[in-house]
Order: C-alpha cells, then structure tokens, then sequence
C-alpha cells in the first residue's frame, strides 16, 4: 500500500436516521438493493442473467426516475456499435435542457413559479434574488434576441461574463434556441479568451464591463475587444452593465458602434414569451473548454440528454438534493462546476447561490458570513481555498453559525488529510459529509464520488459513480484495483455525459483519451483503493515525478509535507538531475507565526526520504507567502516548474496573484 499516513482512519460514519432519510437509500429501496457494494455492482457492471448490462439498465431508469422530460420518446437508451469510443445515447428522442430547468417551473400553474432559483450577491454586498419565472422571462428575451441575430440550432454563442444572476439566462436562452453555448472563464487574458472564440467560431459574444475583485473594479470589455480583434468571427457583442461605466462619466468604455450593444437596449427589450425547441437528444448544448497537454485547450463536446441526466444524477444522489436546500458552489461559469451547479439543482427547481468576489475580501470569514446570512445547506470549494482559509485560524470560522450545512464538497486536486479535518470539523462541525468528486469536463460529470450513505476517511474520492464503470490498470491495462495497487484511473464504458467528441475534430479526441490501452478511457490520473474499498486519487499521472527510475505523483510529496505542524501548503516539481535523471524540488508555505529556517527545510527533507524513499528527498525546500492560482483556486503547478527553471512560463491570464509568481522566482 502506498496510502499516505493520516488517510487511514474512518473519521465520518453516517446514522442510520440519516442514511435511511437520502435520496440514494430511497433508490435503494425501490429497486432492492441491500448494501452500497450491491449498488455500485448493479449499476456499473453486467447483470448475471439479464440482457443489458448494469450502464444500460441504469441509465434507462434514469429518465423515469429523475423526471426528465422528454418531447419525444427516445428508441433505446444507447447505440453503441461504433464502441464506447462514440456511444449515442438516448438514440430517437427529442428534449431540451431549458424545459426541464426552467420552463415547467415557469408555467402559470406551476407552484415553484415564485420560488427562487438564484441568489447572487456581490463582492460589496448587494444581494440580487432571482425566481424560476423571472428567469424564464429573462431566458427568453435572450432567444429572441439571439434569432434576431441571426443564431440558428448548432451555432456557437460566447459568454465572457462576470458573474451576474445575468449568466444563467444567457445559458438557458442558447439552450431554447438550440444554440452551443461557449463559456469563457471571466479571469482569462486577451490570449486565452481569444484562442477559445478562434476555435469556437461565435458570431455573438455576451460581455460586460466588469466586476468586482478585492474591491476594485476588473474591467472586461477592453480585454473582450483586444481578443475579438485578435480572433476576429465576432458580429455582435452584447455588453451587460454590471459596474455602472455606462453612466460613469469619469469612465469611457471601448466601443465599436458598428458590432457592440448594452443589455439593456437589445435584450431587456426583447418579447419575455418564447418557445423552447424540441431538439434531438445528441443536439450539442455546450462547448466547454479545458487545459491540453499540447497548451492548446481542448473543446469539450457536450449534448441536452447527457449532460442534463449526468447533472440531475449527480446533484440528486451524491449532494442528496431537497427541496429545500441553498446550494453553493464556489466556481465561475466559464468552469465546469458553474454549468453543472445550475443544471443539476435548476432540474429538481432547487436554489442555487452565487457569489461575485474573493474568498477573503473584505474579511476572512466572508464565505462563513454568507453561509450564515443565506442559509446555505451544500457548499463545495476547492481544497487549496480551505488550505488558504485555515492559515486564518478557527476563531474566524467559529464567529459565524454554520449549522444550516448538511454536506459539504470539494473538487480539483488531491487532499492533505490535516485540511480534510479541519474542513470537516471546523465547516462542517463533524457532521456534514465531505462528497470529494473528481471527473472533468470531458464528462461534465464524476468518474469518481462518495455518497451520503458512505463512512469517509479523509481525501477519498469514495468509489465509482452510479453508472460509471470505473477501474484501476497498470501499464499494461490490467485491473489492479483488487490487488490495491497504485496505477491509472480508466473508464471501461461510455457514459450520457462523455463528449461526443472534441471540436477540432475525432483525431485529437482518439489520441487523447482512447490511443494507450484498446477501448479503455485514459482519464490521465492516478488512483488506488484501499483494503476497505476507499478510492484514493494521487494526482495527474503526466504530473508524475520519475526519480531513478520510479514514479510518484507531486500530491504523495506534498501530502507529507503538509502533515508537518508547521506546514500550511507545499508544492513538488520535478527538475533536471545528472544522477537521477529527475530531482524533487518543494515549495512551502509556511502556518502563521512559522519563520523558514534551514532547519526546517532539513527536517522536511528529512520526512519525505522516510516517507517515500532517499531519492524522493527534495534537492531543495524553498519558502513562499503563496502559490500562483486561478480565480476558482487552483495552484498553477506549471508556473511553479518554470519559476524554478527559468523558463517561461506560457499564458498566465487566468492567475490570480502575478505577484506569486515573482515571489517564486526570487526564491529559487
């Protein structure tokens, strides 16, 4: 077993009131399955006697059992005579995501017509309330205004949006009109927006002039304007006044007369009364952009049955959604957690909240005061914003009432047990479960997810997703999930929600996920269940440090450095050694009060030799204040590499902190 020290111990063991009162027990129930392995087998595996495997039978209850409302009927649930490689599911039927979020709730009769559907409040402090009506409305000026310009089923529509209540609408507004909705993260620079509208291809780009960051204004359109430039396909772009430039007369924002608009002439103008169109059930809905190997982004391919089914399926049974619930997730539209929040709870008329600013701004408890002043019941945040947090102390937690959370989530990167705990005990008060997913965008979805009814031990991932055939191979592509052995995280089957296939086109999609074992899905991680049966991740195989001859995975490192009381976070890069081909170099951020000393480096050079092995010890063991991240939290590892290297580090738009980068290269 190579299971770091501290992930061992079952820490979180659910009642029997509670199991008995979820979603998934309820599923249980109905279909008279004992026990979670019971569960996991029925839904992922072939069933002895039956003619459909546990995929098909799965995913042809869901519809059903979900309540997706389909225009027509499909024929099967999958045709999958091409391979797994380009399943079509749900093969005959007519449906359109926008129904089944927005319209059935809107109807004059419906009683979630006045229920609220959003809280959105801003980084200084107003609190906006959207209901399913007033969305609905708003969704359908947005398709009028769409087919006015000229948007026909199949064309790409950009949105480079702050995020606004205004978001939701422009999403489900593409959705009605059968248009693929382009999200663009609102943190990236002219060269990454620019690279996501050349593959894309919009002719209409919804923008705004800015928003709010630490106070202080972010402005976007002259960003959106150097980008179209630099791309070119835009025609309209449609310019939502969020910070009041429009009316500023100390401010004068970027305009081409000929091509932009403001929101409130276009789309607050246009008829609130539209009809959604029936569209096939592979009609594609989204193209999601995420990180390639090559530098260039890959353009997921997503479609109205799978991702709608795949949300609902996950929002309803991993975060066990009610009626009532206030579900917060901290993440921008332009990532995959933005569509996947309002998708899966706006499918059962749940309330979602959405937050403008930073983390930490104006104070550090600014996520504890919202969750007390909202009521929030699920909050999902990514563990390197609770690494951030921590270094705060519990006294600011312990200021605000959290007892509204009934789960917790996380999503991104791997876990350091102590951060596990101290967001379990401090956020969640020793209660709330911690439902740790991990898939990607490329399924807008989990491969891997705890349930609500599962023990937990800090960081696991739980086990497969229901109807996800899910496994562990060596290099050869061989199981060795039984024999709990670390290796890399494969898909053995096709899902609704897995891209239909990449936008530039089948070959790259092949190569990427499809090309290293035959008819097995390469997810690029590695993974490793326990003897309990704990799905563990160890972080990106293409990550992984190979030291004389021997991998592991930068999170093993940094897992043990973080487990050193004096360590609030740590980074592992792999760099060039005449001996070892690789060495090991760690960055560390240090708890509050800690001074760096020589000493400390030792000692942790020290722990990690004893933990993983002499080669492993890191050559060196630098101290920072912080690391470079993303606006949603992640740690930038290869600003990291080529800060220690001297190396350019490439397009750096989406970091939120340059002045971590400098620090970093000052240090090495």
């Amino acid at each position: 077993m190579e299971t770091s020290e501290g992930f061992d111990e079952v820490v979180h063991e659910p009642d029997r009131e509670f199991v008995e009162s979820t979603n998934v027990w309820q599923f249980m129930q109905a279909y008279g399955i004992d026990d979670y392995e019971e569960l996991i087998e029925r839904t992922t595996t072939e069933i002895e006697g039956e003619p459909a495997s546990g995929v098909d039978w799965f995913w042809d209850e869901m519809p059903d059992y979900l309540d997706v409302e389909f225009y027509e009927e499909y024929d099967t649930v999958r045709d999958d005579s091409d391979g797994p490689q380009f399943t079509d599911w749900y093969p005959g039927g007519e449906i359109n995501i926008a129904h089944n979020t927005l319209d059935r709730y809107a109807e004059a009769d419906a009683p979630e017509r006045n229920k609220v559907a959003c809280i959105w409040e801003g980084e200084d402090g107003e609190v906006d309330e959207r209901t399913f009506h007033d969305l609905y409305r708003q969704a359908n000026r947005v398709a009028n205004y769409l087919e006015e310009a000229g948007i026909e089923t199949g064309d790409t529509v950009g949105l480079y949006m702050p995020m606004v209540p205004e978001v939701i609408s422009i999403l489900y507004g593409c959705f009605k009109v059968g248009a693929i909705a382009v999200p663009i993260f609102s943190g990236f620079g002219v060269e990454a927006t620019a690279t996501r509208i050349d593959d894309a291809e919009p002719s209409v780009l919804f923008t705004g002039d800015g928003f709010y960051r630490r106070g202080n204004p972010i402005r976007l359109k002259e960003g959106a304007d150097e980008a179209i430039e630099q791309a070119g396909h835009i025609e309209n772009v449609v310019v939502f006044d969020r910070l009041g430039d429009r009316e500023n007369p100390d401010v004068e924002v970027p305009w081409n007369d000929d091509r932009d608009e403001w929101w409130g002439d276009t789309v607050a103008e246009q008829d609130g009364e539209y009809d959604t169109k029936s569209l096939p059930s592979d009609q594609e809905s989204m193209l999601l952009y995420s990180s390639g190997t090559t530098g260039e982004p890959k353009g997921i391919v997503h479609t109205h049955a799978g991702v709608l089914i795949q949300c609902a399926k996950e929002i309803h049974f991993g975060f066990d959604q009610k009626a009532s619930d206030r579900f917060f997730w901290v993440s921008d539209i332009g990532w995959m957690m933005g569509p996947w929040t309002l998708i899966g709870n706006h499918h059962f008329a749940g309330t979602t909240f959405m937050y403008e600013g930073a983390p930490d701004h104006p104070h550090p408890g600014r996520f504890w005061e919202m969750i007390e002043e909202h009521g929030i019941t699920t909050f999902g945040v990514s563990p390197t914003a609770i690494r951030a947090l921590r270094k705060h102390g519990d006294d600011v937690v312990e200021q605000y009432d959290l007892s509204s959370l009934r789960l917790l989530g996380s999503t991104g990167e791997p876990w350091d047990p102590e951060s596990w705990m101290w967001y379990y005990e401090q956020v969640g008060g020793g209660e709330a479960p911690i439902i740790n997913i991990s898939g990607g965008t490329e399924i807008c979805g989990c491969f891997l997810m705890p349930l609500p009814i599962n023990d937990l031990k800090p960081g696991t991932l739980g086990g497969p997703g229901l109807g996800m055939d899910i496994d562990i191979v060596d290099n050869d592509g061989n199981s060795v999930k039984e024999d709990h052995e670390r290796g890399y995280l494969v898909a053995r089957d096709s899902c609704p929600s897995m891209t239909k296939s990449l936008w530039s086109g089948d070959e790259r999609y092949l190569e990427e996920y499809w090309s290293t074992w035959d008819d097995l899905w390469d997810h690029g991680d590695f993974a490793q269940k326990d003897e309990e049966g704990f799905w563990f991740l160890h972080g990106r195989a293409d990550d992984a440090l190979n030291v004389a001859g021997r991998k592991v995975g930068p999170a093993e490192i940094e897992g043990v450095l973080v487990e050193h009381d004096d360590v609030n976070q740590a980074a592992a890069v792999g760099v060039p050694d005449d001996t070892t081909g690789t060495a090991v170099v760690t960055y560390v951020i240090p708890e509050e009060g800690v001074e760096p000393s020589d000493e400390l480096a030792e000692e942790l050079r020290a722990l990690v030799g004893e933990e993983h092995g002499k080669p492993f010890r890191p050559r060196e063991v630098l101290f920072v204040d912080e690391f470079p991240k993303t606006q949603s939290g992640k740690v930038i590892r290869r600003a990291i590499e080529a800060a220690y290297k001297g190396e350019d580090p490439g397009d750096l738009s989406s970091m939120e902190n340059p002045e971590a980068f400098d620090e970093l290269q000052d240090a090495s």
